[in-house]
């Protein structure tokens, strides 16, 4: 997962190699408009990318997945049959949605590790680079101007400065039924082969002057981005090159031993336990009543992704012996520190202090867990915690009254989102089972006060317990909470049993179990500094890719089918033969909708057939991705879109703690599936129309229609700014004025 900023350097004539046609200021440049300018973070949490002048944009159907089920209704369940807007005036706005789009990226190690030294104490290196990187993003900023941060790397080695143009128009244009954007629900999910239509639409909106708002105005319009992506037709071959650009959330490769084993002992088997309650509860509901599974939709898909998630983590880390291999390196690295006096003084303690902290860290893990997967697990538990500002303010005589009328008015606005997706009965049966569990599970000794309570006055039954908060909480009701925040007073809501029940929880973590780890962490910070600091100088011929941390990152490789275990061989692609194959009436995951059975068995595949006049619907690459890549492009050697990525596979469910190259496999839907579905499923032709289509031919020389720099100017304004470029010169940018569009450029 490779910085942009420094392709050129470090891994450019490698792309080459693999199949990459377009130069390397064609993917990122900050002079000009190049592959980095057509992509975008959707809400903090998944990536799209730009596919026509106006703005239109291409997700994952999880990504788009809570906007979709926020504008359904039991008499209008566009989750279920879908939605595809005719016209502009039909799309649908989504307050609180925003994309960033990235301006440019900086190494500023240097001034924010200026003057620190080994000598330097961990608080005092905490409190100056914190300041230092407030201090430079809010230049960044230029008064609102820009979103920016700055994010350390390499376990705080190194330190790289993230300005951004936020816009808080995005308006849903589409999504199929949920039956194909879902198509295999849990059981498919994370698994090969895969037959999931796993998109959906947004547009980017914009003033009149193509600068973003801060939300849905009346007045916008289509926002112009300076690149969209050109979609091809062609399909794909194995071998072929692949680029996946996009925002990566986590990954910890650089997790010493003990902090594997840590994860493979406590925090994911407790995890899978609670959230395994949790869905089986919600299940129960949900398929007794379609009216909690429309409220309860984008909920249960959220904690399921990685309820699964963590299952097939540790059964890889299991299968591939990973705590052992690092066990190995580990004690390859002690060899080499100790052969060298210097070493020795700059990373001897460090393997020792980590083992140490992981082994207080232990101690009160599970403490952290539970709180976050089994008390916050419980809607009731979470949503009181939104009243804790107010709570702050009513016990402050000296509290300003607009300050409280501000907390009033913005619970009353969480009031509206909290309830509309809520069921107290269901709550409640969560309630009971996840707070059991954790006074069961976690050491009584970390344990919150009110459990004491449920021993002393309902007999130890959290069942009783649960019957008297929900019986005596103003949260389980929008009419009840609206009647508190017509009159708050502390007293009313210190007395309230589900606030009580969060106080309780809240103080006993933040008091007890907080300064306990923050202790073992502030150890943790400094010695897997040194850590990793040794391995790069260790293996110097090693180029490391920086552990992913939601910010632009692009990785490549090629389609490549894959073999996971003996005498299974799976091909790249899979075709619309398997979404048949799969199809069964009778359980909701592999409904197929009737259209598109009929369709599909009629062989009705139009211009999105493939040379072999099959219709693909997914296929494999080896590219590097994790949360967060969810949406991702997926980008051929001339710069065109070939797919979206959406998931990876269950054999390489350990790829955030080690990659395995041999394993490691990114799921991405065909793009011509797309087209298809938009166009001959959802009537949505029009939409297709907008996008720049290609269908070049094979293996394309590098020839002035498909790579020309000069091309690629032909795009939108770029900003005026003064910026460093990969190899430090600065550079002034002029404006270009947009030109016409040319068809079978590269990203026009």
């Amino acid at each position: 997962m490779w910085l942009p900023l420094y392709v050129k350097r470090l891994n450019y004539a490698d792309m080459q190699k693999k199949g990459l046609k377009l130069t390397a200021e064609e993917i990122y440049d900050v002079n000009n408009a190049s592959l980095k300018d057509a992509i975008v973070q959707l809400g903090g949490f998944c990536t799209g990318e730009f596919v026509s002048s106006q703005g239109l944009l291409l997700t994952n159907h999880h990504c788009g997945y809570d906007a979709i089920q926020t504008h359904s209704t039991p008499e209008n369940n566009i989750l279920e049959k879908g939605f595809f807007a005719t016209t502009k005036s039909e799309e649908k706005t989504n307050p609180g949605l925003f994309v960033d789009i990235l301006v440019r990226m900086e190494d500023v190690t240097g001034k924010v590790l200026e003057g620190i030294t080994p000598q330097t104490s961990e608080m005092e290196r905490t409190v100056l680079i914190q300041k230092r990187q407030k201090e430079l993003a809010d230049a960044a900023k230029e008064n609102g101007q820009y979103v920016a941060y700055v994010r350390d790397f390499f376990a705080g080695n190194e330190y790289y400065m993230f300005v951004y143009q936020r816009f808080g128009d995005v308006r849903l244009v589409g999504a199929p039924p949920e039956a194909i954007g879902k198509f295999g629900g849990d059981t498919d999910n994370w698994e090969w082969p895969r037959h999931t239509g796993d998109f959906s639409m947004f547009r980017v909106y914009a003033d009149k002057n193509n600068k973003p708002t801060a939300g849905p105005q009346a007045d916008n319009v289509p926002y112009v981005p300076k690149k969209h992506l050109p979609v091809s037709l062609q399909g794909v071959s194995e071998g072929d090159f692949a680029m996946v650009f996009g925002f990566p959330g986590r990954t910890q490769r650089f997790l010493p031993a003990a902090g594997l084993q840590l994860t493979l002992d406590q925090s994911n088997p407790a995890r899978i336990k609670l959230r395994d309650t949790r869905l089986k509860l919600w299940k129960e509901d949900s398929d007794a009543n379609p009216a909690i599974r429309l409220k309860y939709a984008s909920k249960y898909a959220s904690i399921a992704n990685y309820w699964k998630y963590y299952i097939g983590q540790n059964e890889g880390m299991k299968r591939l012996k990973t705590v052992d291999q690092k066990k190995a390196e580990e004690a390859s690295l002690l060899q080499w520190i100790a052969a060298d006096a210097t070493r020795g003084q700059n990373y001897g303690s460090a393997l020792n202090d980590i083992n140490q902290a992981y082994a207080g860290l232990r101690e009160y893990n599970l403490s952290s867990v539970y709180v976050n997967e089994a008390a916050y697990g419980t809607e009731i538990v979470a949503y009181a915690g939104r009243f804790s500002a107010l709570y702050n303010l009513l016990k402050d005589p000296k509290a300003d009254k607009a300050a409280v009328q501000k907390a009033v008015a913005d619970l009353k606005g969480a009031a509206e989102e909290h309830f509309k997706d809520y069921n107290a009965p269901t709550d409640k049966k969560v309630f009971a089972a996840l707070m059991q569990m954790y006074a069961t599970d976690v050491p009584k000794a970390q344990q919150p006060d009110v459990f004491q309570t449920v021993q002393k006055q309902y007999g130890g039954s959290m069942q009783k317990y649960a019957d008297y908060v929900f019986a005596n909480s103003f949260l389980t009701s929008k009419a009840k909470t609206e009647a508190f925040l017509a009159a708050p007073t502390l007293a009313k809501l210190e007395a309230d049993a589900g606030f009580k029940t969060w106080n309780s929880v809240y103080t006993n973590y933040s008091q007890n179990i907080i300064p306990k780890i923050q202790g073992y962490q502030a150890t943790l910070a400094r010695a897997n500094r040194a850590y990793v600091a040794a391995l790069r100088e260790k293996n110097t011929s090693k180029v490391y890719s920086p552990d992913a941390n939601s910010t632009l990152r692009l990785s490549y490789g090629t389609v490549r089918d894959y073999s996971p275990r003996d005498a299974v061989d799976y091909k790249y692609y899979t075709t619309a033969q398997g979404i048949l194959d799969k199809e069964d009436p009778t359980n909701p995951e592999f409904v197929v909708p009737k259209k598109e059975s009929e369709l599909l068995r009629a062989k009705d595949y139009g211009r999105f057939a493939d040379k072999d006049g099959t219709l693909h619907v997914a296929f494999t690459t080896d590219n590097d991705i994790t949360g967060g890549n969810s949406g991702s492009p997926v980008i051929n050697g001339r710069g065109e879109l070939i797919g979206i990525a959406f998931d990876g596979n269950w054999e390489a469910m350990t790829g955030d703690l080690a990659y395995d190259p041999d394993l490691k496999r990114c799921i991405n839907v065909d793009i011509r599936y797309v087209l298809w579905c938009v166009e001959n499923l959802g009537g949505g032709k029009a939409l297709v129309d907008e996008m720049t289509i290609v269908n070049n031919g094979p293996n394309p020389g590098v020839g002035p229609q498909n790579s020309s720099s000069a091309m690629l100017n032909q795009l939108g304004d770029v900003d005026k700014m003064k910026v460093k470029t990969d190899d430090g010169q600065k550079t002034k940018v002029k404006k270009k004025k947009t030109k016409e569009k040319v068809e079978g450029a590269a990203g026009m």
